[in-house]
């Protein structure tokens, strides 16, 4: 039986491995300017890289022996890797809820979307902005909504003082200043 016709190692499950989950009954909260991220990637990746590997794929089969063409080889896999990255794109842009954190500009209380300053009990100020899962980075300062420490501060005013459940014990987080981006220009 030709190699064509048999079932690829990998499953539509790899599709969620090493994922950060989305609570059971959560949205999939995502900024602006975020979902225009992703978008823009999923669509680079239908209308410009795909292509450009279909066509190696393509010509690499032409040229005879498979199995040991690297060409061949290597572009397949990519091709899996692109099309599962696509696969995840789709499904989370389906689900994604856009929030404009712009709308909370002005306002003292921590919602999705605000730049939260705070210090612990150990006299550690730190600022965080909290973002949604897929767009989260945290090299920049950005937390995820479903983190410890956004869920802790979720809902917090400057001047309240909100526990934070660690493994070593519950610490102590006091709001010092919150501030939203400023709404652009449509």
């Amino acid at each position: 039986m030709s190699k064509a016709f048999t079932k690829e190692t990998e499953s539509d499950e790899d599709d969620d491995l090493g994922l950060p989950p989305i609570p059971a009954g959560g949205k999939n909260y995502i900024t602006p300017e975020g979902y225009a991220r992703l978008r823009t990637e999923l669509l680079d990746l239908i209308d410009n890289e795909r292509p450009k590997v279909v066509e190696i794929v393509h010509w690499a089969a032409s040229n005879g022996d498979r199995s040991e063409n690297g060409d061949y080889l290597y572009g397949k896999k990519r091709l899996r890797e692109i099309d599962r990255r696509i696969r995840f794109l789709t499904k989370r842009l389906e689900i994604a809820e856009i929030v404009n954190p712009s709308l909370h500009a002005g306002s003292d209380q921590v919602y999705f979307g605000a730049t939260v300053t705070y210090v612990d009990d150990q006299d550690v100020t730190r600022t965080v902005t909290i973002m949604g899962i897929d767009e989260a980075d945290s090299s920049l300062g950005q937390v995820s909504w479903i983190s410890p420490v956004a869920r802790a501060l979720l809902k917090a005013r400057v001047g309240d003082e909100v526990p934070l459940p660690t493994p070593s014990g519950a610490r102590t987080l006091e709001v010092l200043e919150v501030v939203y981006p400023a709404a652009r220009p449509a």
